[in-house]
């Protein structure tokens, strides 16, 4: 009886035993199988992540064609301010900053990449792209700065130039501009005349005649009233209607210059003759009854 007790014992400490082992192996497949969900889980993360920043690295290759297509096109147009150059530099300094963002958050994920079991050579392979990609595009930058500093040094080269040919055009202009007034006040001065038709009295009056008994009539020859004379220019007189039924010319023009005929009983001096007969003096004397 005592030894079937002992046997008994002996049983069930052995059934114990295994129930431990098979409870601690359960546990550990559990946590096996509960760390191995965690680290897929973790591996997708940083799958999405990686394929998050390969979507921001291809935007940001658009961003920089955009500005290029800005900067070749804005460097044909005359009037580009300078504030939107300026607007330029920034979205430039901006790509540039997000590059280097982009270029820290790709080497924390292929370092989280590389402590985990589950990556794999196309991770890899995606890593090492991406990676070119944002070296291709901050080369792309800085060509962008070489071409905008370029663009920006030319521009100011030519605005010196358009400056220096704007006030060589202006110093031109006001030259020809000072020599066509001179041009038209000398033609204007050269083609200005003087006449008067007034009665022997009057002239005399005017000291523009001096005579005496015996003594030959002097025409102007003193100090005569020069406001007396109308002001006309040559061009413009053709014909003077004198308002008298007797007229004779005093000054020298020429005879055959000029004719006064009669108009309804008063006189009228007619020139033919324009250049002939103001060709010996600017001044025109009729005598009047």
């Amino acid at each position: 009886m005592k030894k079937f007790i002992i046997l008994s014992l002996a049983a069930l400490s052995l059934l114990a035993s295994c129930d431990n082992k098979a409870e601690e192996e359960t546990r550990r497949q559990q946590a096996l199988q509960d760390a191995s969900k965690q680290e897929l889980a973790n591996a997708v993360a940083d799958r999405d992540q990686l394929l998050s920043l390969v979507a921001e690295i291809s935007s940001g290759m658009d961003q920089i064609k955009r500005l290029e297509n800005i900067l070749s096109v804005s460097n044909g147009i005359k009037g580009e301010t300078p504030s939107q150059r300026a607007q330029i530099e920034a979205d430039i300094a901006a790509i540039q900053q997000t590059l280097q963002q982009r270029r820290e958050q790709l080497a924390a994920l292929e370092e989280k990449l590389n402590k985990s079991s589950l990556t794999n050579a196309n991770l890899r392979k995606t890593i090492e792209t991406m990676r070119g990609q944002i070296d291709s595009q901050a080369a792309e930058i800085e060509t962008l700065k070489t071409n905008l500093a370029q663009a920006t040094e030319t521009i100011g080269q030519l605005n010196t130039a358009v400056d220096s040919l704007s006030t060589t055009v202006t110093t031109v202009t006001d030259e020809r501009d000072a020599a066509q007034t001179r041009a038209t006040d000398v033609t204007n001065e050269l083609n200005t005349c003087y006449y008067v038709a007034a009665s022997n009295k009057e002239l005399k009056a005017h000291k523009i005649i001096e005579s005496g008994f015996l003594r030959k009539t002097k025409l102007m020859k003193g100090d005569f009233d020069q406001s007396f004379f109308t002001v006309a220019d040559k061009r413009d007189v053709n014909r003077l209607e004198l308002h008298s039924k007797k007229a004779k010319v005093l000054t020298n023009q020429p005879a055959d210059s000029y004719q006064i005929v009669d108009q309804g009983g008063q006189k009228v001096l007619e020139i033919l003759n324009a250049a002939k007969f103001w060709s010996l003096s600017n001044y025109l004397v009729i005598e009047i009854d």
